[in-house]
């Protein structure tokens, strides 16, 4: 039995022992990760702090990551010194504001953003005033209320029963109109719902229209004469209105005929403009051919002028007669005159007749017409 109670305070002793090395080592492990990431002291600066005291939680999105450690005036602001929890990464920008869950419970500190990278909030660092924001107290509520009504009341400007005017004016107005009220209302929020989808676009072409306004600013002589111009266009129109006017009846009158005209003759339009296609096509076939008479009809033309005698009236013209030699087998040789032709025997009998008389070997007139004679 004793032994049986030694060994039970023996496990005791030894779980109890576990304990305290498992809690020490816990402590141990905390202390050595608050010495590697030691907690962040920060300084902001707000307006006022009412409901922020010592003790008072900061918090990033609503989890609390540190505490108020004092709250003190500074001039005109209020000083409020605060510690960051170890381990927590704030961002080098970050705003401070002073939220009031309820009217009733105590205020705490948010910080915010959120750290999504960049650079980090520094320990000793101060968030000036511009930074920071204190929500509107009910009594500032109260007062500006209390200073509308005074401004709308009988000592303002219902003094002398203008706004009642108003209202009354505006009641008479909308009587009745509710309905086109309602859809006006309707009608304007579809607006606005369009207006947001399309901002971009919107931006864009109010961006746009600041460039096309810059233009013309840039170019203000320009469009000054422009508009001096189109002034005196506009002045010449006017005072020959009466021409104009006659101009543009018989214009109408004339296209009433064209009209008319076409109505008349629709099959015929239609059939000489088959028929005009065709000779352009043609045209187009034999374009190279045109080309070439082009380029030379104006040289023919030239020479035809150049050779015609106004002492004769006749076209003169040299010829050279060595061009018709007949040679021995109809056939060219290095003596032939430059230009001579070639003429198969054969042929010879449809050599067109020349009124040259006989001169030996110089080919004349053919047999069958000089009577036999060469």
């Amino acid at each position: 039995m004793s032994r049986l109670v030694r060994t039970r305070r023996d496990r005791w002793i030894l779980g109890t022992g576990a304990v305290f090395v498992v809690a020490a080592l816990v402590v141990s492990g905390v202390l050595v990760y608050q010495s590697l990431h030691p907690a962040k002291q920060i300084t902001a600066f707000f307006p006022e702090t009412i409901g922020v005291y010592p003790q008072s939680t900061v918090r990033v999105l609503g989890v609390p990551v540190g505490t108020v450690d004092a709250v003190q005036p500074d001039g005109t602001s209020v000083k409020v010194t605060m510690t960051i929890d170890s381990g927590v990464k704030i961002p080098a920008g970050v705003n401070a504001v002073v939220l009031a869950p309820s009217v009733v419970s105590d205020r705490y500190i948010q910080l915010t953003p959120a750290y999504t990278g960049g650079p980090l909030l520094a320990s000793g660092a101060v968030i000036p005033e511009s930074r920071t924001a204190v929500p509107v107290e009910v009594d500032q509520v109260y007062a500006s209320l209390a200073k509308l009504a005074n401004a709308l009341g009988p000592n303002g400007a219902n003094k002398h029963d203008a706004l009642s005017d108003l209202i009354n004016t505006g009641t008479k107005n909308l009587s009745g109109n509710s309905t086109y009220l309602r859809q006006m209302l309707t009608e304007f929020g579809g607006l606005s719902k369009t207006l947001g989808g399309s901002a971009g676009n919107l931006f864009a072409s109010v961006a746009y229209l600041q460039q096309f306004t810059t233009m013309l600013k840039q170019n203000n002589g320009q469009v000054k004469q422009a508009e001096q111009q189109l002034a005196e266009v506009s002045a010449f129109l006017a005072s020959d209105r009466e021409e104009l006017s006659g101009a543009l009846s018989q214009l109408a009158t004339a296209l009433g005929q064209i009209k008319t005209f076409i109505g008349s003759n629709r099959s015929l339009l239609a059939a000489n403009v088959n028929r005009l296609a065709s000779i352009t096509s043609l045209l187009v076939s034999e374009r190279a051919s045109l080309a070439e008479a082009l380029d030379v009809a104006p040289l023919a033309a030239d020479n035809v002028v150049n050779a015609y005698s106004t002492t004769t009236h006749t076209l003169d013209g040299r010829g050279d007669l060595l061009e018709f030699e007949q040679g021995r087998g109809s056939l060219l040789t290095s003596a032939s005159p430059p230009g001579s032709v070639a003429v198969p025997a054969a042929e010879l009998s449809l050599l067109p007749p020349l009124p040259l008389p006989s001169t030996g070997s110089v080919y004349g007139t053919p047999a069958a017409l000089s009577g036999g004679k060469q």
